[in-house]
């Protein structure tokens, strides 16, 4: 082997240290046990060996001395040629360490169940649209004002009044109340136990009692679809803000440093009303609690895509998948390599990288081509490394 390169990684859980090769917790630094096997392979194609440094965190500036923490911290000092786990662009990193090549794309969102609609608004008025209502109301105080003057006709008019007189108990009479009360009657669906005695008023009665059927059945239909409904308000962090879900974040270095230093005002907001709240313990919490407080509803969890899916994936059952969405919080473009600053071997690991990165993609061409029995196909892909077909 010719020259040894000194390559930092990031590993935030010790057992990781033990699962770099075999696949294990694929979810528990994902990011990092997969570019694990891409700087090997890098190597390898280097010709050079490699010397490892595990630090605990991409690597932060402390204001005071200008000095990076962790991975950057390594790279700044000339302590690592080589950042082997991916870190995002900052601007004030492009002064000490040179970015090569992106290999992992990574997203960190916030994930969160679709809360019912009763949870935004007042689903007893969605069943018809605004002009729906006002003309039912405006039918039913029509009905009202006929109905009240075809009674005063009858009990005005002689032929009428004969039969009347006979009839006390189920005779309406010609007052407003009692034929408000007979609507009301019919818009419940319970009916009235007086009527109008003339073919008009019968006609008119028959009319109303078919006509609030229809809309009671159209209503009753509507709100049993709108209580099991879900809504899509919540589409932006100023929604997420402005809405009663609670928050949470995974515990891990990245997370703090971002929330903590957001400097966009909705950000801000979030971090310092919902996530750490003056007096009251911040909610980061371990990806596994975050993720079954979603399932439980009503809380909306930031963590890292691949992580927290791997763990719903686990946990939730399908139907409950159907109802996440997500919303981005940390707006960057995806992770890195990077070398220490002006390093002699830049050049060559960016050409490297490249090359593994093509050679992954023509085996794993073959590998799909070929069904995965392809004698070239597999010695490649068990030099590379490569898991799946």
């Amino acid at each position: 082997m010719g020259a040894t390169i000194k390559i930092s990684i990031v590993i935030t859980n010790p057992d990781s240290l033990n699962h770099l090769w075999d696949y294990r917790n694929k979810h528990i630094d994902a990011i990092s046990k997969l570019n694990y096997i891409l700087v090997h392979q890098l190597m390898s194609y280097l010709n050079a060996s490699k010397e490892i440094i595990i630090q605990k965190t991409w690597g932060y500036k402390n204001q005071t001395t200008g000095l990076y923490s962790g991975m950057a911290g390594d790279l700044q000092t000339g302590v690592a040629n080589l950042g082997g786990t991916p870190l995002f662009f900052t601007t004030d990193r492009i002064d000490i360490i040179d970015y090569i090549a992106a290999t992992t794309p990574t997203y960190m969102k916030f994930i969160f169940k679709a809360p019912p609609l009763t949870y935004v608004t007042n689903v007893f008025t969605l069943p018809f649209a605004a002009s729906v209502w006002h003309y039912c109301f405006v039918m039913v105080a029509v009905v009202v004002i006929f109905v009240y003057l075809v009674v005063l006709w009858e009990w005005k008019e002689v032929k009428f009044r004969k039969t009347i007189s006979g009839k006390r108990g189920d005779t309406l009479r010609p007052n407003i109340f009692d034929v408000i009360m007979m609507e009301i009657g019919a818009i419940t669906q319970q009916g009235s136990d007086v009527e109008p005695q003339s073919i008009a008023g019968r006609i008119i009665f028959i009319f109303t009692l078919t006509t609030l059927m229809f809309l009671y059945t159209s209503y009753s239909a509507n709100i049993v679809a709108l209580l099991q409904s879900t809504t899509d308000s919540i589409k932006t962090l100023d929604d997420l803000l402005h809405s009663r879900i609670k928050l949470g974040v995974e515990d891990i270095v990245y997370a703090h440093y971002y929330f903590e230093n957001a400097v966009d005002p909705t950000r801000r907001a979030i971090y310092e009303q919902k996530v750490a709240p003056k007096g009251q313990k911040p909610s980061f919490m371990k990806a596994e609690e975050g993720i079954r407080r979603v399932q439980e509803g009503f809380f909306a969890f930031h963590i890292e895509l691949n992580t927290g899916y791997k763990i719903i994936s686990d946990v939730f059952q399908e139907g409950e998948k159907c109802g996440l969405k997500e919303i981005e919080y940390v707006n960057l473009i995806e992770p890195w390599l990077a070398t220490e600053k002006k390093s002699p071997y830049k050049e060559v690991m960016k050409i490297g990288e490249y090359v593994v990165d093509n050679l992954i993609i023509v085996v794993k061409q073959l590998l799909e081509r070929d069904h995965g029995y392809s004698e070239i196909a597999l010695n490649m892909k068990n030099t590379l490394g490569i898991t799946g077909s």
